[in-house]
Parts: structure tokens; sequence; C-alpha cells
């Protein structure tokens, strides 16, 4: 293991806490541990990078619809990827939020660069990326 370096993380209190209360209950003795996994698991998802040829997946989102140009940011995003993406499903959770699933076939790092973009807007509360293979290589 190579040099210990520390850095800061600001969160919401409210985030915070959650996160604390998954930690006790998964037995993390320390927040460091638990970021170190998250960080781990992320980075073993960019070796997805190395596959050859298409997959398929789903990239899931929560967002705040009340969120100023979100809607129009998510919809550029998903235009300008249209090649890949087979359908999306938008939901109405509430007032406030909604699901989209947005299914999605090609080359793993356009994939992970629209979910990247998609997660990372500024409003939507959760993204996930969930690959599989398409099935043509497999018997």
């Amino acid at each position: 293991m190579g040099k210990v370096v520390r850095f800061g993380v600001s969160l919401e209190k409210e985030l915070l806490s959650k996160f604390d209360a998954v930690l006790k209950k998964e037995k993390y003795p320390t927040r460091s541990e638990a970021i170190r996994d998250l960080v781990r698991d992320k980075l073993v998802k960019k070796e997805w990078g190395d596959v050859r040829g298409d997959v398929a997946g789903t990239i899931t989102l929560v967002y705040d619809h009340h969120k100023r140009e979100l809607l129009n940011t998510l919809t550029d995003l998903q235009h300008d990827h249209h090649g890949i993406i087979i359908s999306a499903q938008h939901v109405h959770l509430d007032h406030n939020n909604c699901l989209e699933i947005i299914i999605v076939k090609g080359r793993y790092s356009e994939i992970d660069e629209l979910a990247s973009c998609l997660k990372s807007a500024k409003g939507v509360k959760f993204g996930h990326l969930s690959l599989a293979t398409t099935g043509k290589n497999i018997s």
C-alpha cells in the first residue's frame, strides 16, 4: 500500500448522516475505509472500458424536474448520444421528482460517457449505470 494522502470532502449534513447510518449497518470501522471501497468500485467499473464489442444496459436517473434548465440539459445530452439510446421511459414519482430509465446499446466508452454526463448534471439526485451483455458472444 502506498503513502496515505488526506483530502477534504464536502457533503450536505443530511447526506452525511445517511452515509454514517449505512457505514454503521455495514460495520465499516471508519468513513475513510468506506470511501476507499467506493473509489475502488468506481475504478473497477472503469476497467470495463477494455471490453471489445457492444454492451447493453440502462442508465437510471432520479431528479427534481423543477431544477432550472435540468430538463433541457438532460434532453440535449440524450440527443447528442441518440446513436446509442434505444429507448427512454419517464415516470413521475411525485410532484417534484422524476425517474428516467434510458436503455442503451453500443461501445462501453460511449455509454459510460453519456452516463457520467447525465449523472453529474446539477439537480440529478441519483444516477446509476447498469451494464449487461448483448448476448451476441455468449453460447
